[in-house]
């Protein structure tokens, strides 16, 4: 009796170490996600980027170190909307109703309510979902005139809309919000929605923190409209990255894994560093916002490290598109204003946010996970914000939705180490709706300018007028000389490769 005793206890310290190690490596296999997408940081910003920066970004820095750095990453479009609908969705937004710009204030939603979505994805693997900070991807706002959405048929993206800034007149803000995260596949939403729109309020899932029962002063920064009582501008970082920052530390006391989608509102105007930040960079107001985004980063991780849970986290940071390069006056600034401080956020690319040219699209991007992915590495693969929610499908072993992932590819295998390319191109497009296709090292734009900000601004190397700008990119990396007459048979194939893709509905599939 004694021996079978013992036998029994050790059977049974057998069966809970088994249960604690399967335990273990069930969570090891499904890791956390955090996607960190700053708003307009430009290529040139982070020092581990450009040499030259005047801005000290140590944390972003620090993350490349732990990770993979891509040299070769783009944005779906070289504008905020746009990006934000293709990353969730793993689509480009002009195949949408949306075919240049954004959506802009009291638009209705840009993500159709049935729609395949990262978040949706993410929750049928029994991952909890979150969504902080800025959103600007439409609500559906509630008539203070019976039942049902005032912006229904409202066309989206029309900025010259008669009327629209005084919309709110006819929204009950005292109802339930319909349309944005929530509906998108999200469990949980807190932000501001867009920093320069009203309404200026904290939104938490369907809901306004505070009404806002004032109007914006005519000397604050943004579009006209209302406010909440006691809104700052300056405060928006620094809340949205505690809420961001709690979170996690919710979450990783839990066994459930989780996925936040965490979107900064900076440095995108208003430019408003705290004063902790004012001074810290040599590059103006604007250069410490970009160090109030490294602090934002440093938070995150410092969260994740703090929980146990940095190992087993796959971290994504990025930016939504280029940088319009302003200096920060009065929370604005000229584009390109930023330069006189001898910093250029596009460095070493031509041109800025908006633009069809590289400044416009080419962004840093950073993925860690230190339990799959070599620190400090660094890939000159061709990426794609696109293709984020194929390659974490992938490391899921996720088959359902990927039909519906039309223009995105799974680079899972570059950050393990595999150096294979996963795109043979990638379509650009500017704010006014300019297309142009990468294959290889040659990039096609269709029209003849910048297609963005950079349109009546002095540049070096403006192309002569043709119908379109020809580019090769290994031998003229700043877009300088233009040959598009000269090489009419690589200008032929790559109108009927984009002609393929735009026709054809996907550019994953020949």
């Amino acid at each position: 009796m004694k021996y079978k005793s013992i036998y029994t206890l050790i059977l049974l310290f057998e069966f809970v170490l088994f249960s604690s190690c399967k335990e273990e490596n069930e969570k090891k296999s499904h890791p956390n996600v955090v996607i960190i997408l700053a708003d307009d940081l430009g290529y040139g910003d982070p020092q581990v980027y450009n040499s030259e920066s005047k801005i000290p970004t140590p944390h972003i820095d620090g993350l490349a170190k732990q990770g993979m750095r891509f040299t070769d990453a783009h944005t779906p479009s070289s504008v905020c909307t746009p990006t934000r609908y293709a990353l969730l969705t793993g689509r480009y937004a002009w195949r949408t109703e949306l075919k240049n710009s954004v959506l802009w204030m009291w638009d209705k939603p840009l993500i159709a309510k049935d729609r395949f979505t990262f978040p949706k994805m993410m929750k049928a693997e029994n991952y909890n979902t979150a969504c902080i900070g800025k959103w600007h991807l439409g609500w559906r706002w509630p008539s203070n005139k019976g039942e049902g959405f005032m912006n229904d048929t409202i066309p989206i993206g029309d900025y010259g809309l008669k009327g629209r800034n005084k919309l709110y007149e006819k929204i009950d803000f005292l109802k339930t919000i319909g349309g944005g995260p929530l509906e998108a596949g999200f469990d949980y939403y807190f932000g501001d929605d867009v920093p320069n729109f009203a309404p200026y309020a904290f939104f938490e899932n369907n809901k306004l923190v505070k009404i806002p029962d004032l109007i914006k002063p005519d000397d604050m920064y943004g579009g006209p409209g209302p406010m909440s009582e006691g809104w700052k501008l300056e405060e928006v970082m620094p809340t949205i990255t505690k809420r961001a920052v709690k979170y996690i530390e919710e979450k990783s006391k839990e066994k459930q894994p989780f996925y936040l989608h965490f979107t900064l509102t900076a440095p995108h105007t208003p430019i408003a560093p705290t004063d902790d930040f004012k001074g810290k960079s040599e590059a103006g107001l604007y250069g410490d916002f970009v160090n109030e985004v490294d602090w934002s980063v440093g938070q995150i991780v410092a969260a994740l490290k703090k929980s146990g849970e940095f190992e087993n986290t796959l971290i994504i940071f990025s930016s939504d598109n280029g940088s319009p390069q302003r200096d920060g006056t009065k929370m604005g600034g000229a584009i390109a204003s930023v330069k006189k401080y001898g910093h250029d956020p596009s460095r070493p690319w031509k041109g800025m946010k908006a633009d069809i040219w590289e400044g416009g699209h080419r962004v840093p991007f950073i993925a860690t996970w230190p339990e799959r992915i070599k620190a400090n590495t660094v890939s000159n693969q061709v990426v794609c914000l696109t293709d984020v929610i194929s390659s974490v499908a992938s490391i899921l072993g996720i088959e359902k939705g990927k039909d519906e992932m039309e223009d995105s590819f799974d680079i899972s295998p570059i950050l393990f180490g595999k150096e294979s390319a996963a795109r043979e191109s990638i379509i650009h497009h500017s704010m006014d709706g300019t297309f142009a296709i990468r294959k290889d090292d040659w990039k096609l734009i269709e029209g003849n300018n910048s297609g963005g900000f950079s349109k009546g601004l002095k540049i070096e190397g403006i192309p002569v007028k043709t119908k379109g700008q020809l580019y090769n990119l290994s031998k003229d990396p700043s877009e300088n000389n233009n040959l598009y007459v000269m090489q009419p048979d690589k200008v032929k194939e790559l109108t009927i490769l984009l002609n393929h893709y735009k026709s054809s509905g996907k550019s994953n599939q020949k």
